[in-house]
């Protein structure tokens, strides 16, 4: 097992790590920019070291930095949690490099799966369903071709893309060329690599993904599924796990895909492949080689604590249980509390003067945050997860109801109004929304 592990990240998934750090008796250093000085985890690390000024681009993103405060503590391991570098291919290399261990999976897989296009070829031949769509998209004849066979809509995707970023839809032929150079300067300015494809665009699918876990023997096991439909500007803002509208034929059939893709690639640690559902049919857009942020809600109903094992098999033991042994239980929601106005979505840091969080079974609350804490303007605005736990979904919205209602965080803006009318709205309570459930607030 690993003696110390530097956490290269900062809020609340910093705090989580430390915490599954501190169950299996693992020294803890956190790193910090100039503005995270007095932050949550570094105050609750064992050793803790400042990487640089406040911009996430010279601390949270400074490899040299990051590498040095590892040599210099002499950590065994590096957990990147997620954003950041937790998906950086170089990063992973450079760790590897200097003997110490990245909690992920290594940096061959976090390049196959970084590049859309290598990831949806690579998911193709392993059965898995993808979106139609056209990789090379230099011949306009080909792409008037592909058009004419799957009809308009279409969206326009960056290769190495994520967070809405370098992505365009086309509702009209004549937009075409306009909307590709569009996304084509914006995936360059974004990732530093401008190439792009296009996709059939699904008008109203559901988002719907499925949590692997794996370790280095050759054993997988997948988590059940997460519902995360409820998002604004493709930037997740709710998810529940199990989906409401799976049967559990499809649940088994595209688990089972998901978990033989995963054996031939030989991938590690956890990952998540994320689908768009739509009519009963499943279509792969990425996998995301990390912790999600909305890991807890599959913790909640499957009781399994998803970082410790990740540090687990990272540290090279075998997984303690099979397939069979994974049940799913109960009900779960999270709702993504963000430092920013409820009706704009501009951005809100500054000092929280009052600061109460509820609580009670089958409550739980991921946070870095409390009281005089001033939230920094650097960095991205999510400042707690709300998530609710029952035996079933009536229960975990009411729970979550209740625990909106007692939640205060005054001092600051923050989206818990916008949560609380989503949470009552019959959409959301049906069951029934999709990705587009958002658009009504915008």
């Amino acid at each position: 097992m690993f003696k110390k592990v530097l956490i290269a990240n900062r809020g609340e998934i910093a705090l989580r790590i430390l915490r599954a750090c501190r169950e299996l008796n693992i020294k803890t250093v956190a790193i910090h920019s100039e503005a995270d000085e007095s932050a949550m985890h570094v105050r609750m690390a064992d050793e803790s070291v400042c990487v640089g000024p406040a911009s996430a681009q010279s601390s949270y993103l400074n490899i040299p930095a990051i590498i040095t405060a590892a040599t210099i503590t002499n950590v065994d391991a590096i957990h990147p949690g997620y954003g950041f570098l937790s998906e950086n291919q170089r990063f992973a290399e450079i760790i590897e490099e200097h003997n110490v261990k990245f909690i992920g999976p290594n940096s061959q897989h976090i390049k196959m799966m970084g590049n859309k296009i290598s990831a949806r070829k690579i998911m193709k031949d392993n059965n898995v369903p993808i979106v139609p769509g056209l990789n090379d998209i230099s011949d306009k004849n080909k792409i008037k071709q592909f058009i004419d066979r799957t009809e308009l809509p279409i969206i326009i995707k960056a290769a190495s893309g994520g967070g809405g970023k370098g992505m365009r839809i086309i509702k009209d032929y004549s937009e075409l060329d306009k909307s590709i150079n569009a996304a084509k300067l914006e995936a360059k300015k974004s990732f530093n690599d401008d190439t792009v494809y296009i996709e059939k665009f699904l008008t109203s699918p559901k988002h719907i993904e499925i949590q692997i876990l794996s370790d280095s023997h050759g054993n997988v096991v997948t988590l059940g599924e997460r519902d995360c439909s409820i998002q604004r500007k493709h930037q997740k803002l709710i998810e529940e796990s199990p989906s409401t509208i799976l049967t559990q034929k499809e649940r088994d059939q595209i688990s089972e895909l998901c978990r033989k893709a995963v054996l031939s690639l030989g991938y590690e640690g956890v990952g998540t492949f994320e689908f768009l559902y739509e009519n009963h049919n499943f279509y792969f857009m990425e996998m995301n080689t990390r912790l999600q942020v909305e890991h807890p809600v599959t913790e909640m109903i499957t009781h399994t604590d998803l970082v410790k094992q990740q540090i687990l098999v990272a540290s090279g033991q075998k997984l303690n249980f099979s397939q069979d042994d994974v049940k799913i239980q109960g009900h779960s929601i999270e709702c993504r509390i963000n430092a920013e106005h409820p009706e704009t979505f501009i951005p809100s840091p500054g000092t929280v003067t009052q600061y109460h969080q509820p609580g009670g079974l089958g409550v739980r609350v991921d946070s870095a945050i409390y009281q005089e804490y001033s939230i920094p303007p650097h960095y991205d605005s999510m400042i707690a997860k709300l998530i609710t736990y029952g035996d079933t979904r009536e229960v975990s919205i009411q729970k979550m109801k209740g625990a909106l209602e007692e939640y205060v965080i005054i001092g600051i803006d923050t989206n818990i109004q916008l949560h609380q009318k989503i949470i009552k709205s019959d959409e959301f309570i049906s069951g029934k929304y999709d990705i587009n459930y958002m658009s009504r607030f915008d």
